[in-house]
């Protein structure tokens, strides 16, 4: 059978069977180190608040925000792009 990806789609290399995570969106099963992780940053304040703070000199704290998508998913948000034949086995 064709191999179509070098890696066959993972990043596990020769360590074992790796934990599984939920899809932030559509709430998939898929593997750790196939789950395309995306890192965001939340403000806690509206924008027009946090405008008038800013100019009157205050800090205005953010959360981080962690998502693991799918590769479905991550193709419909764009996260990831669809490669060519020959750019897919070089990664």
């Amino acid at each position: 059978m064709p191999k179509k990806r070098k890696s066959r789609g993972r990043a596990k290399g020769g360590k074992g069977r790796s934990d599984y995570v939920h899809c932030s969106n559509c709430g998939a099963l898929i593997p750790k180190d196939k789950a395309k992780k995306i890192t965001t940053r939340v403000s806690l304040v509206e924008p027009s608040l946090a405008k008038e703070l800013k100019d009157a000199g205050a800090y205005i704290a953010s959360t981080t925000m962690l998502k693991y998508y799918c590769i479905s998913c991550a193709v419909h948000f764009g996260a990831v792009k669809v490669r060519a034949k020959e750019e897919r086995r070089l990664k």
